[in-house]
């Protein structure tokens, strides 16, 4: 593939070059190269402890890369770009609020600012320092379509708190989980002890999801994944080795795309199950698939029934770690990083090695230069004897869920499924504000067995599809103290902390008359991981499902075009979102009309590797 260039050229126009000296003559670097090709540092900020540490991490790069360019042999003659940095939301702080909604939108705005930045400045190199979970996802899609040198580095995790009476390991998950408790003073010592430091959630969360996948799929070094984010190494010597595998990435001309192929892709959702990943892998795959040029995650990297057989048969979990397990990704790290769980992986035939990744290596090639260490068996098991013998994640199909969009994080699951089913009594919410109300005010009125259903909350209904770590955690902390299982089911998404019995990315979603919206308080919900489906059994009768239909679309043409359950939208964002989302199947980005836009569509190039695994009954299946 020919790599053209898209840097900004500045020829000898004085007004359009005052400037560019005045930038070079502030930054301190040779006037004379305001003509070569850019390089620069992005990284987010943000109103949270996530990100906090970033600006002195890209500060720290940014002078390791000024003092790296000029003539001199062994320098890169290359023009300097001032630091950039794209907003980001906290997830955290805003949970169980109106606030959101705003969260996968941040996805797509920090999308759109990489996007602007580096096209308008036509940087030719770009190290990009991220944190949370949804600014990464939206940094490496912008690198993706602009494709020109790049290379990511997390921010890094918090260190877990510790609570002072117990001295028990503490996190945010912790203060959630307790938000229903009584007993006002240990709240309050949860809360302010959960959090000490700074950085990006702790656990296997969907920030450490992200990263890990960022890592595996090659655009990030696997040693700079798991280390916390007040590690000095990030300070002291990741900046220099960043900087050095830059400028081997413009050297060689390997762009993103070189780098995130089918198989790196493959791979890296193969590790978001064995890590027992966050469920909002589902989402962010395929967006980083489209970003990298691939017209349909299904089609082209994996289909739903690969998914689930490879989840079911073939990929086990391999952490002990929070929020299903007890450790930390700094627990982790100090067992040797993810890139233990990535080779123990490999050496049982799951991944392909041979992908590329940023440092000029393979995937293969890195893990072999790092020395990985093999599984300790307590925080990381290995392949043999695993920590769970099924896969995080599973997709559900079934009449509530015939875009198979639906999603159940397994690994959390803490009861209910007898025989790989769960038979339920459907309970509607139609907004989770409703169903918090309840909680707070009603909390025994759920009864074991209910299937909560929470709706109206998808990509355009919401707007915004916003992850329900407030309700979830209420609702296991339920379960937990009565001894009954409690259900919940959405068409919005949870965090990567929710555990229990919970089922989101629900499609179509209610808002677009999905079959969620017909179904009525006390129907059948039945859950059946042995055919991997969702339903109802009220839907399953074809004049039932027609009549509620009917009034449903009767309701949405009185009020308009628009069901009166939605939410308001009150910002030119939130209305962005409304009428541009797609389908949680298809990522929930916003797209104009709902058309999935591939930037520079490419082929699929089939490898031939199919994973493969003699510890695993049932794997004889091939895919490809």
């Amino acid at each position: 593939m020919t790599k053209q260039s898209k840097r900004v050229v500045f020829d000898k126009n004085p007004g359009r070059n005052a400037q560019t000296y005045g930038i070079a003559r502030e930054l301190n670097t040779d006037m004379e190269l305001i003509h070569e090709p850019s390089v620069g540092v992005i990284g987010t900020k943000g109103d949270s402890q996530c990100y906090m540490g970033v600006q002195r991490k890209v500060e720290a790069i940014h002078d390791v890369l000024r003092s790296r360019l000029g003539r001199d042999e062994g320098q890169m003659p290359l023009r300097l770009v001032q630091p950039e940095y794209t907003v980001a939301t906290s997830d955290g702080m805003r949970n169980g609020t109106r606030e959101m909604r705003y969260s996968l939108i941040g996805r797509e705005v920090t999308h759109d600012t990489v996007c602007e930045h580096l096209s308008a400045s036509g940087l030719e190199g770009t190290i990009a320092v991220v944190a949370c979970d949804k600014p990464p996802v939206g940094t490496l899609a912008g690198l993706l379509e602009h494709n020109r040198p790049a290379i990511i580095m997390s921010d890094g995790p918090i260190r877990p708190g510790r609570d002072s009476v117990t001295e028990q390991p503490i996190d945010i998950i912790s203060g959630f989980q307790i938000a229903g408790h009584a007993d006002e003073a240990l709240k309050q010592r949860i809360s302010r002890e959960a959090c000490p430091g700074y950085g990006s959630c702790g656990g296997m969360f969907t920030y450490n999801t992200m990263q890990t996948f960022i890592g595996v799929v090659g655009m990030q070094p696997l040693h700079m994944v798991a280390p916390p984010s007040d590690d000095p190494r990030r300070m002291q010597e990741f900046p220099e080795e960043l900087v050095g595998y830059l400028k081997g990435l413009i050297e060689r001309g390997q762009t993103p795309r070189d780098i995130v192929t089918r198989d790196a892709i493959r791979n890296a959702v193969i590790v978001s199950m064995a890590v027992g990943g966050s469920t909002n892998v589902l989402l962010h795959a395929p967006e980083i698939a489209r970003a990298a040029g691939y017209r349909s995650f299904a089609k082209d990297i994996m289909s739903p029934e690969e998914f689930n057989h490879l989840s079911q048969y073939v990929v086990p979990v391999l952490t002990d770690a929070r929020p299903y397990g007890a450790y930390s990704m700094v627990d982790i790290d100090e067992k040797g990083g993810v890139q233990v769980i990535v080779k123990a992986l490999m050496d049982a035939g799951l991944l392909n090695g041979d992908t590329l990744t940023c440092t000029g290596e393979t995937l293969a090639e890195q893990l072999d230069r790092l020395n990985t260490a093999a599984p300790d068996g307590t925080v990381v098991y290995p392949v043999e004897k695993p920590y769970k013998e099924t896969g995080g994640l599973r997709v559900l199909g079934g009449n509530l869920s015939p875009e198979f969009s639906a999603v159940l994080k397994l690994a959390g699951v803490e009861g209910g499924l007898e025989d790989n089913r769960f038979i339920g009594r459907a309970r509607i919410f139609d907004g989770e504000q409703a169903l918090l109300d309840t909680l707070e005010t009603a909390p025994d009125t759920f009864e074991n067995h209910d299937m909560v259903i929470v709706r109206y909350e998808g990509p355009s209904g919401a707007p915004g599809m916003p992850e329900m770590l407030d309700s979830t955690s209420r609702i296991t902390t339920l379960c937990r103290d009565k001894g009954i299982v409690v259900g919940l089911m959405t068409d919005a998404r949870f965090s990567g902390g929710s555990v229990g019995l919970v089922i989101g990315h629900v499609g179509p979603e209610a808002a677009l008359g999905g079959p969620i919206a017909m179904v009525e308080d006390g129907d059948e919900i039945v859950v059946d991981l042995n055919v991997n489906e969702l339903n109802c059994t009220a839907l399953s009768d074809p004049d039932t499902l027609a009549k509620r239909t009917a009034a449903w679309e009767q309701v949405v043409a009185e009020n308009g075009g628009m069901h009166p359950l939605c939410g308001e939208v009150d910002t030119r964002l939130l209305n962005r979102m409304r009428l541009s989302a797609v389908s949680a199947v298809y990522g929930a980005g916003m797209h104009p009309d709902r058309v999935l836009w591939v930037p520079q569509p490419r082929d699929v190039e089939h490898s031939g590797f199919v994973p493969g695994n003699k510890y695993r009954e049932g794997s004889s299946k091939a895919f490809s």
